[in-house]
């Protein structure tokens, strides 16, 4: 009679050797020191100690889920892209939710931006859109964000967060003014990972077939609409439930509960940038939908959960310079050192192969490079050649280039961006401020002077120069914030 055990699979090695005994260790006899010849016990000890890659420097507690975009409306005026093709296609694609500065043990509900990484398996090969869930960012240049990031993450000598050094840093670098007022209002916290917005946050190009090219930004809509936790509800659900994002997204995925979100972009006719009113590639500054109005393009939506979240999330790699036919880059100085770090820091982190690992391979199509060899090449090229131009058979270029040239012209050098009539660092923070209604100043100030306020007693002006770029943004925003974070340094 055949018992439930005989009609089990046999556990092997990794080399597929059959395993007799997998609860003891080989020893030299009964209770003796182990043999060196137990290549299982090796094995295993081995593998479980390099189980762990490192950590992303940055978005490094996420949470994913594959889903499909489809498109709703025809945009082929704009792009050439062939996912966006027509309406009613559909293409298949991964979203890794993310916050910023915490490391992979840290809580889900902090006050932090929310990174929105998209990838779409296009039959042209895969398009990755790296975004947040903010419209701008702290800083405008990619020559800020090590030390941007330094300050958010622990002091070398305090092992811990500094509000020393995180006020220090933004208080000098005002473009971080609107950003900051964004990041400390209500929607600072997000509820889920299914009630907020994403957005692609740069300025891209979009090329058509005649040629011509366009500038664009991505918005994504929550179906699911906003919400978000205050300080207090967001502290104690960190503490009770720190995987608080990651299981709701997935269980109503489970439950077939599965998020939406309606895709917007706003378009900018080329012509239009060198005279808008403010640089128009410019991170930390939003186009007025008064300017360019949102068009609606398509329908995101999240239907099926990883089945193992360290080789589909944790091993997930996405990279802006990812490009597809028709889309392609803009002048702006953060997306352009985005290009090289995101990829490089996956060859680090994962390594040099990590795009022929399921979740980062093409779907829709297969990759044809001449790259070969690398820690954990499969061999899947077989005797091909690896150099082109050849004469056997080899893949070929196109000739046409994936965007459009874009003009420049200048001597070299560390440039500041061109000058528009309108750049100013505190226009778009007051605005934002002065759309709020009283009670989300109220909660502005609240969470605003609570930092400030832990900013050492003999450093005032570290508080004074914080407080002048809020100052200078809403007069009524500087004082309020001023009388609120001296009333709480008071009490200290």
């Amino acid at each position: 009679m055949t018992t439930q055990d005989e009609l089990r699979p046999t556990l092997t090695t990794e080399s597929g050797a059959p395993v007799a005994d997998n609860q003891n260790t080989e020893t030299a006899g009964i209770g003796g020191p182990a043999l060196i010849q137990d290549q299982l016990l090796f094995e295993k000890l081995a593998h479980f100690n390099r189980e762990r890659i490192p950590e992303r420097v940055v978005h490094a507690r996420g949470a994913g889920a594959y889903g499909t975009f489809t498109v709703t409306a025809d945009v082929t005026a704009w792009t050439r892209a062939k996912f966006l093709s027509e309406v009613g296609k559909q293409t298949e694609t991964f979203l890794r939710f993310s916050t910023v500065a915490g490391n992979l043990g840290a809580a889900d509900a902090v006050r932090d931006p929310r990174g929105f990484a998209l990838k779409f398996y296009t039959e042209d090969g895969n398009y990755d859109l790296v975004g947040n869930n903010t419209p701008v960012f702290f800083i405008k240049d990619a020559i800020k964000f090590p030390d941007f990031i330094h300050t958010q993450k622990r002091d070398p000598y305090s092992g811990s967060q500094e509000a020393d050094n995180v006020w220090d840093f933004w208080g000098l670098s005002p473009e971080s003014t609107h950003q900051v007022t964004w990041l400390f209002g209500d929607r600072g916290i997000p509820a889920t990972y299914r009630h907020l917005n994403g957005y692609g946050s740069h300025t891209y190009q979009w090329q058509n077939e005649a040629g011509e090219y366009f500038w664009v930004k991505y918005h994504f809509k929550t179906d699911q609409g906003i919400k978000n936790l205050t300080q207090a509800e967001a502290n104690a659900l960190a503490g009770e439930d720190p995987d608080s994002h990651q299981r709701d997204l997935r269980e109503a995925i489970e439950r077939g509960e599965f998020p939406t979100w309606t895709v917007q972009v706003q378009i900018m006719p080329a012509a239009d940038a060198a005279n808008y009113r403010f640089n128009p590639f410019d991170l930390t500054k939003v186009w007025p939908h008064e300017d360019y109005p949102p068009i609606e393009i398509g329908k995101l939506e999240l239907n099926r959960n990883p089945d193992n979240i360290f080789a589909e999330v944790e091993q997930s790699i996405f990279s802006p310079a990812h490009f597809v036919p028709g889309i392609g880059p803009s002048p702006d100085k953060m997306l352009q050192g985005r290009l090289f770090a995101y990829a490089d820091a996956h060859r680090y982190r994962v390594g040099i192969n990590a795009d022929h690992l399921p979740v980062n391979r093409p779907h829709a199509t297969e990759a044809r490079t001449n790259s070969r060899d690398g820690y954990l090449y499969d061999g899947r090229h077989g005797r091909q050649k690896n150099y082109e131009p050849n004469s056997f058979g080899g893949p070929v270029q196109t000739g046409r280039p994936l965007w459009s040239a874009v003009p420049v012209a200048g001597a070299t050098g560390n440039h500041e961006a061109p000058s528009h009539a309108e750049d100013n660092d505190f226009v778009q923070a007051g605005n934002l401020y002065r759309l709020m209604d009283d009670g989300e100043k109220q909660r502005l100030i609240e969470n605003l002077s609570g930092f400030i306020a832990k900013v050492s007693a003999d450093r005032d002006d570290i508080v004074e120069r914080a407080i002048e770029n809020f100052r200078r943004a809403d007069a009524d925003y500087g004082l309020r914030l001023e009388n609120a974070v001296r009333e709480l340094r008071k009490q200290k």
